[in-house]
């Protein structure tokens, strides 16, 4: 019941879509830093059309985030649920995650 997790790569951009959950987190990983090491600068990473919360997406986004400060990178998160804002917060994770914000908030 689980939708395709796809992500890909435009200019400065990484979108995330569908669901992210424990079946499809690693290959998700792998796929996102894969594309964090192609790409050539600081990079946005779009969660808008993310369609779940779970604890898993916020170990996904800490292992990219670890994958891009190696490579002297940064990210900044947009797009992000308040579902997902809320587990983050309850890890006390939300400030940890640059620009990790409701989506809804200015």
């Amino acid at each position: 019941m689980t939708s395709a997790t796809r992500v890909e790569l435009s200019g400065d951009i990484l979108k995330v879509s569908g669901s992210v959950d424990p079946l499809t987190v690693v290959s998700t990983r792998k796929q996102g830093e894969a594309l964090i090491q192609s790409a050539s600068g600081n990079l946005t990473v779009d969660l808008s059309a993310m369609k779940n919360a779970h604890s898993v997406v916020l170990s996904l986004l800490l292992c990219w985030q670890r994958c891009a400060d190696e490579l002297g990178r940064s990210l900044l998160f947009t797009g992000v649920s308040d579902r997902l804002y809320s587990l983050a917060a309850l890890s006390n994770l939300e400030e940890q995650l640059s620009g990790f914000q409701p989506d809804g908030s200015a």
